[in-house]
């Protein structure tokens, strides 16, 4: 974080908007972040060629070791996988890097690609969801997630509003995998999904287009759109005959320390009870869709929650859209996390 304040005022020394910006950073409550090239190349800018470029080579050689842990987690190997979920939103490749995943790792020709490229930090939420909408159509098979979200190949060096330098302070790198298994297998058994647009707010989280690549524009208002989103949450478990006060265990995107304080507030949950969150936004920084993620794996990780514990998955991202899972720990369709 030090080194992202200093070079914050290196690089934007008199802006205006510096001192404010500053302030918001030091806030984010994220110590450390994980880039994908070192901080001096990531501060120039080569173009969108060779950043696309750099994000296929990465992608590449950064997720098959993840994806073969999260195999191994579930007991399952590539050719027991009926469908790979591709979720990203900080490169383009035609086709997916499911393709490549496919032909590179041994998995069957018939595998079912879902990539899903344009719902920001949703998509860790949305590719839970669709893993479940799968197996719910066919209960004996198995779905791989993989999660790729290189955020540093979006730094634009001209942006200096302050959404845009909050962003630099905030946003890391990450690759992360999952299986959800049809049978078998321990971790989250998935039970119910949801998703909700808040109406009319497709143009508060965007990237404008140009010819130097994504620019992330971030208005004012995000933070605030846990108030508005809490009661769907509610209503989600009260429809499933739960009460979202009560529940074991709240796996949400952790998308700065706004939205968890002002989760636990709404909800009236423990705010100890977003631990994995922030964790992850302390040691890695919002890494978009796989913050749900790790944040799985830390509970993963943690002391195993008893048999039958409740709990809740979240993810939030562009749209305003929410992205939501509940269910409960022990057999049945599960996660096995990397």
């Amino acid at each position: 974080m030090e080194e992202t304040l200093d070079f914050a005022r290196r690089v934007h020394a008199g802006k205006p908007q510096l001192p404010l910006a500053l302030r918001l950073i030091r806030n984010t409550g994220v110590r450390k972040r994980h880039l994908v090239q070192p901080v001096e190349k990531t501060l120039r800018h080569p173009g969108l060629e060779e950043r696309n470029r750099v994000y296929e080579a990465e992608s590449k050689k950064l997720c098959p070791p993840v994806v073969e842990q999260a195999l191994r987690n579930a007991e399952l190997g590539p050719r027991d996988i009926d469908a790979i979920v591709y979720v990203s939103c900080t490169g383009f490749l035609m086709p997916s890097l499911t393709a490549w995943l496919i032909n590179a790792m041994g998995f069957r020709s018939d595998t079912r690609q879902i990539p899903i490229a344009q719902l920001g930090c949703a998509a860790g939420g949305s590719a839970i969801n669709r893993a479940h909408d799968f197996l719910t159509a066919y209960p004996e098979g198995n779905v791989l997630i993989v999660s790729c979200e290189l955020c540093s190949l979006c730094y634009q060096p001209t942006d200096d509003d302050v959404g845009s330098l909050l962003s630099d302070g905030l946003f890391g790198d990450a690759v992360a995998a999952a299986v959800v298994r049809g049978k078998g297998g321990t971790g989250v058994t998935l039970e119910r999904n949801a998703s909700h647009l808040i109406p009319h707010t497709e143009d508060w989280i965007s990237y404008a287009v140009r010819d130097t690549g994504f620019h992330f524009q971030l208005d004012r208002r995000v933070p605030g759109t846990m108030e508005p989103l809490a009661p769907v949450l509610r209503g989600l478990a009260a429809d499933h005959g739960w009460d979202i006060r009560n529940l074991d265990f709240y796996v949400v995107h952790a998308g700065g320390p706004r939205i968890l304080d002002d989760l636990s507030r709404f909800l009236d949950v423990d705010r100890k009870m977003f631990r994995h969150s922030w964790a992850t936004l302390t040691e890695y920084g919002n890494i978009a869709s796989a913050v749900v993620l790790d944040a799985l794996l830390r509970l993963f990780d943690e002391d195993t929650p008893m048999p039958g514990a409740t709990g809740v998955i979240a993810g939030f991202g562009p749209g305003i859209t929410a992205e939501m899972a509940v269910g409960r720990w022990g057999q049945g369709t599960a996660l096995a996390a990397e």
